[in-house]
């Protein structure tokens, strides 16, 4: 079985405002892009115009209709990948290494070289992080896009995990979580962040914005002023079409 090495001083990871997120997907298809031309093998997909179609992806969105004590229900999206847990099952319960965490920046990898497709990783991993890769046999999860954050032939605005950096809402931060001045650790601390399944024990480091009450439906007396005519009479073109049409016979019935 595989050790995890001391905790580390930088915890990098992902914090996701699920009061932002609007489920659009283009997360899950940046996702799909980087990392079928980046990191380790491709991410293979089984038929995917065929009757059932199916395929590897490192990152997903799950869509839920929560009701709230007070208000109407609401439609809630949840994206969900690997969480770089600190006390990581995946890592400790791998045969053969392959699964890994690194010491330097906490993210847990996988050496595909030495993985066996066994499963047991994706057993072990109380959120579903893990998936097997069915063309290449072995298993598969997000890295971080650990290829392009340290990429110093990027420019500094593309290094970020492409999920952060193609996100059109801003729902999604990239940074380090073990920095409480950082910008994701100010973020959690401001918007009380949490854990995703604290009762497992696995301390992850990503962390997830709850969504915000959500106010009143506004007046709509609001929208009056802009809704208002502008003018009594129709001029120009619609004021002439508007006289031609009364004086044709019948008009007035």
């Amino acid at each position: 079985m595989t050790a995890l090495p001391p905790p580390s001083e930088v915890k990098l990871g992902l914090v996701i405002d699920l009061d932002t997120c609007v489920g659009c997907h283009a997360c899950v298809v940046a996702c799909k892009g980087w990392n079928t031309q980046g990191y380790g093998a491709p991410l293979s997909d089984q038929q995917p115009y065929g009757a059932e179609p199916s395929g590897t992806f490192l990152n997903r969105v799950h869509s839920y209709e929560i009701q709230p004590e007070e208000g109407a229900a609401r439609l809630v999206h949840f994206p969900k990948s690997c969480l770089h847990c600190e006390d990581a099952p995946c890592v400790t319960v791998c045969p053969t290494g392959a699964s890994y965490k690194r010491a330097e920046d906490g993210i847990v990898l996988v050496n595909e070289a030495a993985c066996i497709g066994c499963g047991l990783c994706a057993w072990a991993c109380p959120y579903g992080a893990r998936e097997m890769d069915a063309a290449e046999g072995v298993m598969k999860k997000c890295t971080l896009c650990v290829d392009r954050i340290y990429n110093e032939t990027l420019p500094e605005v593309d290094r970020v995990p492409a999920c952060v950096r193609t996100c059109p809402a801003g729902a999604r931060h990239f940074g380090d979580l073990g920095d409480p001045g950082s910008d994701v650790s100010r973020l959690v601390a401001e918007r009380g962040g949490v854990d995703l399944m604290p009762e497992q024990g696995t301390r992850p480091v990503n962390q997830y914005l709850p969504p915000r009450p959500k106010d009143e439906a506004p007046d709509l007396d609001l929208l009056a002023p802009y809704l208002e005519r502008v003018t009594e009479e129709p001029r120009g073109f619609l004021g002439w079409l508007d006289r031609t049409l009364a004086r044709m016979p019948g008009a007035g019935s």
